[in-house]
């Protein structure tokens, strides 16, 4: 055992010659029969292996296993990747999308580098395949590596590191048109399921990227479980606000947690497209939107005060006094939204809250907003008038009694509001702004 130990000391990690040391001390000394030593050994093994990946113990190395598509919707143009792992934080180093140029996935043993300079290529003009073999000819661990990437028009290359396939479970690539699924320690169907899945599917890119990533776990997924999970979409046309980066640095159920957010996400926009239709008098088409949204949004109490809005604009109350209702349960500190509803405080479900809360002059603010939010511009003119009777110097009450007065068509008394506020505090930049655009028109 002795001899055993001395020429594996030289290549294992200082945490696995601990661990055998232990095990040859125990037999050494006859504290336990060879049986029980090997179990100790073995066992020792299967719990330190339980909290890293094998090759990456093994290895001592930084390999994560992984699975990942990445794909381009060129109707859309839009460039993205869903990517999943039984490790940590796995977006934070796999997944590179710089809309209009390029995406890349870099898995197993991660690299930037792939990313980075291939983006660099692309620009001088190089192809997909030319801008990631520029990194993997320079990489002296090119053979731990797995990486795929799109160019601006869909063109797609990928490789897979020739000492993965010696890991336990299926380490490979598929390539499709405008898209590569790729993987290792996986088990034995998961790319394919993943190919089915994305070519046969509907919706957006984001959606049809977690779909393929969710087949590509149902059938098996990585044979070592799930820890994380990431998913990031950019568009040639996007704002900022509709790009996805979503991510789930750990967590028993990655994927599940990760379709959440991706519902959060549509359901802010179906959200905040429902509450303009309302507003502009498309009351059937806004309520459609607006049923989809809050069926999207269910969980995120954060926006519920908008939902409300959305509600109250359509003409439901007795749905919007629920959803404060379920906000509260949920969450107890969601009663500091309370005073936006001030105006539902006689509705019996709501008495209570409000019977012994008292509102100070922010609070009175977030009451006169709302209303005007909501498009009651005579109850927030009326309230008003009473919050600046006790807080006659609240620059921003004037300022806000000023946005009613414009909403009832009082333009010389708005414009006075708005003076009256800047005059109280020279650094409300609303009312300011709110001034020069009324003396413009």
């Amino acid at each position: 055992m002795v001899y055993f130990y001395r020429p594996l000391k030289k290549c294992l990690i200082p945490e696995l010659q601990r661990i055998i040391f232990y095990g040859v001390f125990i037999f050494k000394f006859k504290l336990m029969n060879k049986k029980i030593a090997f179990y100790a050994i073995f066992q020792s093994l299967a719990l330190y292996c339980s909290a890293q990946n094998l090759p990456s113990l093994l290895l001592n190395r930084n390999i994560n296993s992984t699975f990942s598509i990445i794909a381009y919707d060129a109707g859309a143009q839009e460039w993205g990747i869903a990517v999943a792992t039984n490790n940590i934080y796995v977006g934070n180093s796999t997944v590179y999308v710089r809309p209009g140029l390029a995406a890349f996935s870099v898995i197993a043993e991660t690299k930037p580098d792939y990313a980075i300079n291939g983006f660099e290529e692309l620009e001088k003009g190089k192809s997909i395949k030319e801008a990631i073999e520029y990194t993997k000819d320079r990489d002296e661990d090119a053979n731990f590596r797995q990486v795929a990437g799109i160019d601006s028009i869909g063109n797609v290359y990928a490789y897979t590191g020739a000492s993965l396939k010696f890991w336990k479970g299926s380490a490979s690539h598929l390539a499709g048109k405008n898209y590569v699924v790729l993987g290792n320690q996986l088990a034995k169907d998961v790319l394919s399921s993943m190919a089915t899945s994305y070519e046969h599917s509907k919706g957006t890119l984001a959606e049809r990227l977690l779909k393929s990533i969710r087949a590509g776990q149902n059938a098996g997924g990585q044979i070592t479980g799930k820890q994380s999970a990431a998913l990031m979409v950019k568009g040639l046309h996007q704002e900022w606000y509709n790009q996805i980066d979503l991510r789930i640095d750990n967590a028993k159920q990655p994927l599940s947690d990760l379709q959440r957010l991706l519902n959060f996400h549509y359901g802010r926009i179906k959200l905040n497209q429902a509450i303009l239709l309302l507003k502009n008098g498309e009351k059937k088409k806004g309520l459609s939107l607006l049923t989809e949204a809050g069926k999207l949004v269910e969980g995120w109490n954060g926006i519920y005060s908008k939902l409300i809005m959305g509600l109250l604009l359509g003409g439901n109350e007795q749905a919007a006094v629920k959803t404060i209702l379920k906000a509260i349960n949920e969450n107890p500190e969601w009663k500091e939204n309370l005073a936006c509803f001030y105006f539902l405080r006689n509705r019996k479900e709501l008495r209570t809250y409000y019977k012994k809360r008292k509102f100070g002059e922010k609070e009175w603010s977030q009451a006169i907003q709302f209303l005007i939010g909501i498009d009651r511009p005579g109850e927030a003119l009326k309230l008003s008038n009473e919050v600046i009777k006790k807080y006659p110097r609240s620059s921003y009450t004037y300022y806000l009694r000023g946005e009613a007065r414009k909403d009832t068509n009082e333009t010389k008394s708005a414009i006075a509001d708005y003076r009256m506020a800047i005059e109280l505090d020279r650094s409300n930049e609303e009312a300011a702004l709110a001034l020069r655009r009324m003396e413009k028109e």
